[in-house]
Order: structure tokens, then C-alpha cells, then sequence
């Protein structure tokens, strides 16, 4: 039988003593753990989201002939929702980004030349994409402010309406005229709300 190349030879080997030190193990064991960290965090940020949601519920009744109160409910609902989903999402990227590079140290694969380069594409995507990266911090501050939501009649620079919903990205407003307005929340500069501060609304 013909002797297999010593590169050959020494891949198996290498191969070999890398199942040995029981990597492969190793990384099943940490996806795992990540796949469990990642129910655990949505379930419990859903819990949270639901308690705030109640909460709101229960401070504000409807009431008969009126929709203040529900109006209220959703809007609390609304930023409750908006923040869990943003606490989801930064929650899972440290999980998963924190699996993968154990899992490539595990794999014999150095990272530091991925880190770099990650930064590097980082700084990038975030110079290329900095219209959104903008929409979404302003949407932040006007869910968590409570600025405006649901139900406000508002005046923006061009548009005079009422809330029909705040996105992380958008806010949509309805005009009196029935147009429907969806606007970035970045390139919201100021804006009238006629529905806070005791404002009749007429």
C-alpha cells in the first residue's frame, strides 16, 4: 500500500488531536448555550414588554365615550413593543457575535485579522448607511420621550396631521385631507403637538 503524503499525513494528524482536545465537543456545548440564551433573552424581554403593556392597562381604563384612555394603552404598548424589540436585537448580536468568535478560536482560526477587517467594514457600512442609522436613533428618543404617538394631532415643517403610528424608522401622519405622510425620523426637526400640554385640539 502506497504511503500517503507527508501534507496529507500531517492534516489527518492535526485533524486528529484537534478531536482529541474535544473542540467539536466544545462547539456543539456553545451554540447550544447560545441557542438557550437566545430563547431565555426573547422570553424574557416578551415578559417585560407584556408587564408594561398591562400596566398601562390598568393605570388607563376605557372609559365610556371617550378614547383617551385607549388611545393612551396603545401608545404605551407601542413604546414598550419599540424598546423590546430594540433590546432584542442588541441582545441576540452580543450573543451570537460572542459564539462566533469562541467558536472560530476553537476551530484554530485567529481572529484578530477578522476583527480588523470587521472595523474596518464597520466604520464603512456605518458611514454608507448613516441616513439610517439616524432615522433609527431619532425614532429611539421620540418612543422613549414620548414626544408624540398615537392619536396626537401634530404639526410637522410640512405636514399637519395626526399620528396614525411611530415606527423606529417612520412616523406615519394622516392628514386632513386623507393623505396618508410617512416621514423619516431623522429629518424630523420639530414638530407642533397640539394634543400635549393641555392643547384643546381645535
Amino acid at each position: 500500500m502506497p504511503t500517503p503524503p507527508l501534507a496529507v499525513t500531517g492534516t489527518l494528524d492535526g485533524f486528529a488531536r484537534w478531536i482529541g482536545e474535544g473542540a467539536p465537543l466544545r462547539i456543539v456545548l456553545i451554540l447550544l448555550a447560545a441557542i438557550v440564551l437566545t430563547v431565555v433573552a426573547r422570553r424574557l424581554i416578551r415578559r417585560g414588554v407584556r408587564r408594561l403593556i398591562a400596566r398601562a392597562a390598568v393605570r388607563h381604563p376605557k372609559r365610556a365615550g371617550t378614547q383617551e384612555p385607549a388611545l393612551r394603552t396603545t401608545r404605551m404598548a407601542q413604546r414598550a413593543q419599540a424598546i423590546g424589540a430594540l433590546l432584542t436585537g442588541v441582545v441576540l448580536l452580543l450573543i451570537w457575535i460572542n459564539a462566533l468568535l469562541v467558536v472560530l478560536q476553537l476551530m484554530g482560526i485567529n481572529i484578530t485579522p477578522l476583527l480588523a477587517s470587521a472595523g474596518v467594514v464597520g466604520v464603512a457600512l456605518a458611514f454608507g448607511a448613516q441616513t439610517l442609522v439616524k432615522d433609527y436613533l431619532a425614532g429611539i428618543f421620540i418612543i422613549i420621550e414620548d414626544q408624540y404617538g398615537i392619536g396626537d394631532e401634530v404639526r410637522f415643517d410640512a405636514v399637519t396631521g395626526v399620528i396614525e403610528e411611530v415606527a423606529l424608522r417612520t412616523t406615519t401622519v394622516r392628514d386632513p385631507d386623507g393623505v396618508v405622510w410617512y416621514l423619516r425620523n431623522g429629518e424630523i426637526l420639530s414638530v407642533a403637538n397640539r394634543s400635549q400640554g393641555g392643547a384643546d385640539g381645535a
